[in-house]
């Protein structure tokens, strides 16, 4: 049997399980809730690398950090030096932070340090060591234009059990993102199953330490016609009695399918499958 086969069901699928397809479609639902949500992928804006020293901030063109004409033509000052980013307002423009009026303050990176001038909020991350500034605005032309997300059917066949085989020791993999930059996230293992006829294997990470579900970077060859052409993203629980279960009806785009300016990790080469797996969150483009 050809790899590059398209999984499809040539028997009549079983009956679904009480109630699964309305899980199915709640998850979703909120799926969609999320994205179009206040501060949801669709408010993404604006990813600006920073540099040691000063950048200043506002909607003007000129200013090194540029925000959306509703904020103030020079709002303040981003200021960078030895990995802490610190801001400063200009006299007179109003922010908040944690529902607190501010002039000043720290943005600890990837934290709910977040600066909001009106409907445009400033957040610090950071991504294989370097430092941005990722800026939201919650009247986006984007998320105001969200015509809602396109699936597969829901087909009980493509949630699939599969086996977990440990790496002893556990490994490290380079992730790469779409900025070119590489992050090396942990992977305990790897998962085996079957679809179609066809074994098939993927290595999950741990987004962190302590986390509690595998995280799955994956591209199939429903990509780049059909489904999003990075890949998609999948969540499972951790193995119970040397078992997972994937539930690919769950597989969603990542947010770089919704904003250019989401840093998404990439399939490592070994999670690029050499099948159709027609489940899931379809690419969002489909719509427009």
């Amino acid at each position: 049997m050809s790899r590059a086969l398209a999984v499809v069901l040539l028997l009549a699928s079983p009956a679904l399980p009480a109630g699964y397809v309305e899980e199915i479609e709640t998850w979703r639902q909120k799926r969609a809730e999320r994205l179009k949500a206040d501060g949801g992928w669709l408010t993404v804006e604006g990813l600006f690398w920073l540099k040691q020293g000063d950048s200043a901030f506002g909607s003007d063109k000129a200013n090194a950090i540029v925000l959306p004409f509703s904020a103030p033509e020079r709002a303040g000052t981003i200021a960078f030096s030895k990995g802490v980013t610190t801001f400063r307002l200009e006299p007179g423009v109003a922010g908040t932070m944690g529902g607190k009026p501010v002039t000043e303050g720290i943005l600890r990176p990837d934290s709910e340090d977040v600066l909001i001038l009106g409907s445009v909020t400033i957040q610090a991350i950071e991504r294989a060591g370097e430092h941005a500034i990722r800026m939201k605005d919650m009247q986006s032309a984007r998320r105001r234009d969200f015509k809602g997300l396109r699936w597969y059917p829901v087909k009980e066949a493509f949630r699939v059990d599969a086996r977990f085989v440990p790496y002893t020791p556990a490994r490290t993999l380079d992730i790469p993102n779409v900025t070119g930059q590489v992050n090396k996230m942990p992977s305990p293992g790897y998962v085996e199953f079957s679809l179609g006829g066809e074994t098939l294997r993927l290595d999950p990470v741990l987004e962190e330490p302590e986390a509690t579900e595998f995280f799955f970077i994956f591209r199939d060859e429903t990509a780049p016609r059909e489904t999003y052409g990075a890949g998609r993203f999948l969540y499972s629980a951790l193995p119970k009695d040397g078992r997972v279960v994937l539930d690919f009806n769950k597989a969603y785009s990542p947010p770089c399918a919704f904003t250019p300016y989401a840093t998404c990790p990439l399939p490592p080469k070994q999670n690029r499958l050499k099948v159709r797996i027609e489940a899931g969150e379809q690419d969002p483009k489909v719509l427009h």
